[in-house]
């Protein structure tokens, strides 16, 4: 009887673990992808991410300016009970669904390996792992194939309001790294400040690297948090709707997408 018993015990505990396996947040690590590009390659500090998977929330919400406090990010958006630590740091969200989180990544992380982990009130989903890099470059789309860029008044580049040769353009990317004076987790800037790599910038238009004197700006855009903003004087030379490529060392963001220029 002694081993009936132990036997139904085993189960309920299997059928627990079970049940906690059905409402737990599942993902992997295939799943979480720069933003901008969609891309999985490796997320610099302060890159907007996103991360896919089945049972991550309960809701839909996303971030309202009455959820910045102190100009810092929510680490929890009210009301919805999801976390996401990333190297067991409680990162900033912007937006949480059944089957997507959008968040960002740490300011403060080293290069290397990085557990990421989402928690849904007491069920936490698996630790899986991603790789932290000093940049992640990526521009943000209007389209697969457009990059969002503004003109001077604010009003979108677009096929049928492209930018001239010559013209200052308002690009916009994450993944850029770290600032000067560097940024803290989630922290909200509310002037321009600068890319502490902006040596090792690169613009670079139908393959062919354009002068420093090109980029004006590059840093955070005032007023957010993980976007950057690229001001760009387009050279004379430049050539109808030319792909367009940021970088920061050996890193360079998607090919294939384009900048409209007539």
């Amino acid at each position: 009887m002694l081993s009936v018993r132990l036997s139904f015990v085993a189960l309920a505990l299997c059928w627990v673990g079970l049940a906690d396996d059905l409402n737990s947040p599942d993902y992997s690590a295939a799943g979480i992808v720069n933003a901008a590009d969609n891309q999985t390659h490796s997320l610099a500090p302060n890159t907007i991410a996103s991360l896919y998977g089945v049972r991550l929330s309960y809701v839909t919400a996303a971030i309202t300016a009455n959820d910045v406090r102190g100009g810092l990010l929510p680490t929890v958006l009210p009301g919805t009970g999801v976390q996401i630590l990333v190297r067991y740091i409680p990162a900033a969200i912007y937006y949480v669904s059944p089957t997507q989180i959008n968040f960002l990544v740490p300011a403060d992380l080293l290069p290397g390996p990085a557990p990421v982990q989402v928690v849904l009130d007491a069920h936490s989903g698996p630790a899986v792992t991603i790789q932290i890099g000093s940049a992640s470059p990526a521009l943000f789309q209007l389209d697969p194939h457009t990059a969002v860029a503004l003109h001077a008044d604010g009003s979108v580049i677009t096929p049928s309001a492209p930018a001239k040769p010559g013209e200052v353009v308002v690009l916009y990317a994450t993944g850029l790294g770290q600032t000067i004076p560097p940024v803290d987790d989630g922290e909200v800037l509310t002037e321009a400040t600068p890319i502490s790599q902006l040596s090792g910038f690169k613009l670079v238009l139908d393959g062919v690297l354009a002068g420093t004197q090109a980029v004006q700006y590059a840093g955070i855009a005032p007023g957010f948090a993980g976007l950057y903003q690229l001001n760009i004087a387009l050279p004379s030379s430049t050539k109808t709707n030319p792909e367009i490529r940021i970088g920061l060392g050996d890193q360079l963001s998607v090919a294939g997408l384009h900048l409209p220029v007539e």
